[in-house]
């Protein structure tokens, strides 16, 4: 089929998909329970510039469970976790820990201020706290959509990253959608000038210190990208070009590409992606 006539089709609503990377074999079987929520955890300690709150599902069960630290979009300045609590629950229902975290927000914080955040949110699943929920610290998994994919991706590059990370913030698998893996490739736009907190012109080197794909190195996680054919917002290049260093770096990867859909609509219409992340993720946090 010729590529327009299956992009008229995708946009009709037939609903259409490419899966680059998928394992051949089999993962291992899904695991589905019933789960609880606890709302509003502090993952912050009294000193942290700013009080930040986490949502937690449990499976219920005997633990620790396999965990995802799941952070949402919003261009670095607003969102919610009631963003993705239907991808909490997804993943809850499959049997993973879930801690749906926010973050602090530009234009009162800049980068590298929501990173450090999420770091934050890694040390305390990994802490006596975290443990009481029923976290399994050796199973920890990073996942988000938009600037919360970018920072998902920021945590699976640099754990070992002595300037930007630590052994103690490897996480075992990253699921990234809508990712802007390169933000030198926005420095005409006002997003990322915004969340730098000062033009490409003036501080290249802080736009590549925040773009995940400068950090790739073999011995990185693997990572499940998910994008939308049609996202004008974070163009699909930049996908592809974060797959390509994924590729050239050897570390395992699946690419997932949601035809006949932008930037937005993706994260309405992902529920063929995220069942396809779901699979990635019981296959390396099991």
């Amino acid at each position: 089929m010729r590529r327009g006539a299956l992009l008229a089709l995708c946009l009709a609503g037939a609903g259409c998909s490419t899966h680059l990377g998928q394992p051949q074999t089999p993962g291992p079987a899904p695991l589905y329970t019933e789960y609880d929520v606890t709302y509003d955890v502090a993952y912050t300690p009294p000193d942290w510039p700013q009080r930040l709150l986490a949502d937690v599902y449990r499976p219920r069960g005997a633990g620790p469970w396999p965990s995802v630290l799941l952070l949402h979009g919003g261009a670095w300045k607003r969102g919610d976790r009631d963003q993705v609590e239907h991808t909490a629950q997804r993943l809850a229902l499959r049997g993973f820990l879930v801690v749906n975290a926010t973050y602090r927000f530009v234009p009162h914080y800049i980068w590298p201020a929501q990173f450090r955040d999420v770091q934050q949110a890694l040390r305390w699943m990994r802490s006596p706290e975290g443990a009481a929920h029923g976290i399994d610290p050796a199973r920890i998994a990073a996942m988000g959509y938009s600037a919360g994919g970018h920072l998902a991706a920021l945590l699976g590059a640099t754990a070992d990253d002595p300037q930007w990370g630590a052994p103690e913030l490897a996480v075992k698998a990253v699921v990234a959608g809508g990712t802007p893996a390169d933000l030198t490739a926005f420095c005409g736009g006002s997003l990322t000038p915004a969340f730098i907190g000062k033009p490409c012109s003036t501080d290249l080197q802080s736009y590549r210190d925040a773009s995940p794909i400068h950090h790739i190195s073999a011995g990185d996680p693997p990572v499940f990208v998910y994008h939308a054919g049609l996202d004008s917002l974070v163009p699909i290049e930049n996908a592809e070009a974060y797959r390509a260093a994924l590729e050239r770096a050897g570390i395992t990867n699946e690419y997932f590409v949601i035809h006949g859909n932008g930037h937005i609509s993706a994260h309405f219409f992902d529920g063929e992606a995220i069942e396809a992340a779901l699979a990635f993720l019981d296959r390396y946090l099991r």
